[in-house]
């Protein structure tokens, strides 16, 4: 059976759960804790995800992250790829050291996100290895419980804590309180997933079903026409040639142009630095451009029709 496509799109709030490789420890001592913690903080800043919250096992890990531009198969790789190097050089090891799926669960977070937290936290006591979840340090709940320096810097744990209490000490008071009290999440409400991807009521179901064809659609739309296409589509409504258009040129009308091809650009998801590379200006000239698309939506329409045209054509041809 074929494996299911991840769901991924921006802002989309995920529960992963990454293994070792056949189940085998990926942390044998306390370095190798520390320095998984290191590489987390580290992609956080660099991809600027959400991470909500964390705990580290002997031969598993969770994390609740939320997306922003970055998806969650790029920031999970460079995670497990970066740890796996150090501990391969370390215990002069080869090959694999993770299950070659992750499991990302795609959650509701206005219903979950406690429950999700909870669970987690809550790990190294069903472990039996502590009986506190404060006895545990390879979690984020110090970062919620106490306000020591430093303590999970890189954890957001202001939107959570702001939902206990607006002030800092009482929100980690009742805080604990919820770890602490006599209702346990149990198993199957975290795991109790639409094919095993979506974890929510039908309502969530559907938005993520819509947010899904979007990003299929933008994907498509992708460099869908090549920037050359694209400035041959707006020669021929305008009769301005690609060289004057890469020509140093006061001409309003070589302008206006050349603004049009930037924002045509754009629609297909053409990032500036490109544009201006294919047009031979300075990329901070393209990004004035791009600041003008709603005064040249006719054009684009324009010219986003011609492109059309071009593919029914060549179709016809084929």
């Amino acid at each position: 059976m074929a494996r299911r496509p991840r769901i991924e799109f921006e802002g989309a709030f995920y529960h992963v759960i990454t293994r070792g490789n056949q189940r085998q420890k990926i942390f044998k001592d306390e370095e190798d804790l520390e320095k998984y913690l290191t590489i987390l903080a580290s992609y956080k800043e660099r991809y600027k995800y959400f991470l909500y919250a964390y705990v580290l096992m002997s031969n598993h890990v969770h994390l609740l992250i939320e997306t922003r531009v970055i998806p969650l198969s790029k920031i999970i790789q460079g995670i497990n790829q970066s740890y796996t190097m150090y501990f391969n050089r370390k215990y002069r090891t080869v090959g694999h050291l993770f299950q070659g799926r992750y499991r990302g669960i795609i959650c509701d977070k206005d219903a979950y996100l406690l429950s999700l937290i909870k669970y987690i936290h809550l790990n190294p006591l069903r472990a039996r290895i502590v009986k506190k979840p404060e006895g545990y340090k390879w979690s984020s709940h110090r970062s919620y419980s106490y306000s020591e320096k430093n303590e999970g810097a890189f954890v957001d744990t202001d939107q959570v804590l702001r939902m206990f209490s607006e002030y800092k000490a009482q929100a980690r008071k009742l805080y604990r309180a919820y770890i602490n009290d006599s209702v346990r999440i149990k198993k199957e409400e975290i795991y109790n997933t639409v094919d095993q991807r979506i974890l929510g009521e039908e309502g969530f179901v559907e938005k993520v079903g819509e947010r899904i064809e979007e990003e299929i659609e933008r994907r498509k739309k992708r460099h869908e026409y090549s920037l050359q296409e694209i400035a041959k589509a707006v020669e021929q409504i305008s009769g301005i040639t690609l060289k004057q258009l890469r020509e140093k040129s006061e001409d309003k009308k070589v302008l206006t142009y050349r603004k049009l091809v930037s924002l045509i650009a754009k629609e297909y998801e053409y990032r500036g630095k490109e544009i201006a590379k294919y047009l031979q200006k300075d990329p901070s000239v393209i990004t004035r451009y791009l600041k003008k698309g709603d005064s040249f939506k006719l054009e684009i329409e324009q010219v986003m029709k011609k492109l059309k045209g071009y593919k029914t054509i060549v179709n016809k041809q084929v």
